[in-house]
């Protein structure tokens, strides 16, 4: 009886799973001539999709996404501009760093953006080496220098719930915490193009390398918890362009895997014992581009369901 019990509480957290990832939905921006941004669900169907600008524009790659509270999009399709699209496919903001705020006539490109919950956005300038932060109509509100690799290709830069900037700057291989301040109060160097930074819930730093195709998680004294590198144990998933990274609400971990090719999922999904338990693999929707993404989260999905059912609804 023991055993059946058992067996019958594994069943049901199997299922409970099984029900949580199909209610998944995931927003992925794809570049390298695929140029979309869409929302599909777990198992890769298109629920929504637009067709952004490509490099007949003059930008090579879609670098970061983020879903908004009001379910609208933050996006980048081109080195230098902003934009937020509602999911009526309808423009309603933009910012172009390369004319705006004393940046006329510089060289900047732009890879890294966060809208706060403030309204505010954050927004990370490569080439003048700077990160700013303007409020709804453009207005400069913040801003500080970067103090290392800030003038060639900074990658993702995620604010922490202390309010500290992590920052990865690809040249020279270092992930870089600012604080608003602008001092640096901790670095990590990797040695690689590193891509992306998250601080976990356990006050961990988890880090995608980019370039050195791995993730490792490291401690606050810099010691490393765990890394897979190259090969996810146990499996023959390749890891090649490791960007995005996400925690999920369960402890779960989510990992980019750009530029791995058609045999390679393009996101996992890592539980506790580094092993996968889900994976996007949509090779002809998103291609060998696929950088940056973000699995929304039970209210994120609802919400927009709701609003793609309303969209539906108003269709002819």
């Amino acid at each position: 009886m023991k055993r059946a019990a058992q067996f019958f509480v594994l069943l049901c957290t199997l299922m409970i799973a099984t029900v949580a990832s199909a209610e998944r939905l995931v927003l992925v921006s794809a570049s390298y001539q695929k140029d979309l941004l869409a929302i599909c669900d777990a198992k890769g169907k298109v629920l929504w999709s637009y067709k952004t600008e490509g490099p007949a524009k003059g930008h090579a790659g879609h670098h970061d996404v983020q879903l908004l509270p009001n379910g609208n999009i933050l996006f980048h399709d081109s080195w230098t501009g902003l934009k937020e699209i509602n999911l009526d496919k309808e423009i309603v903001w933009t910012y172009d760093s390369a004319s705006s705020n004393g940046n006329a006539g510089k060289r900047v490109d732009v890879h890294a953006f966060k809208r706060l919950p403030n309204g505010n956005t954050v927004i990370v300038e490569s080439g003048v080496g700077r990160i700013i932060e303007v409020d709804r109509d453009g207005k400069l509100v913040h801003q500080f220098p970067l103090k290392k690799g800030g003038t060639q290709s900074t990658r993702l830069m995620r604010v922490t719930p202390a309010g500290t900037y992590l920052v990865c700057s690809e040249q020279p291989g270092v992930v870089l915490e600012y604080n608003r301040d602008g001092n640096i109060v901790w670095e990590y160097p990797i040695g690689t193009r590193v891509y992306g930074a998250l601080r976990l819930k356990n006050g961990n730093t988890l880090i995608a390398s980019g370039s050195g195709h791995s993730v490792r998680e490291v401690t606050p004294d810099k010691r490393t918890i765990w890394e897979v590198k190259e090969r996810v144990p146990g499996t023959d998933v390749a890891l090649q362009w490791t960007t995005c990274l996400q925690e999920l609400d369960n402890g779960n971990l989510v990992i980019g895997n750009c530029h791995a090719g058609p045999e390679n999922p393009q996101i996992l999904e890592l539980d506790e014992n580094r092993k996968i338990v889900w994976q996007f693999d949509d090779f002809n929707l998103v291609g060998n581009g696929l950088a940056c993404w973000e699995i929304l989260n039970d209210e994120q999905s609802k919400l927009v369901r709701q609003k793609l059912r309303s969209l539906n609804a108003k269709s002819p």
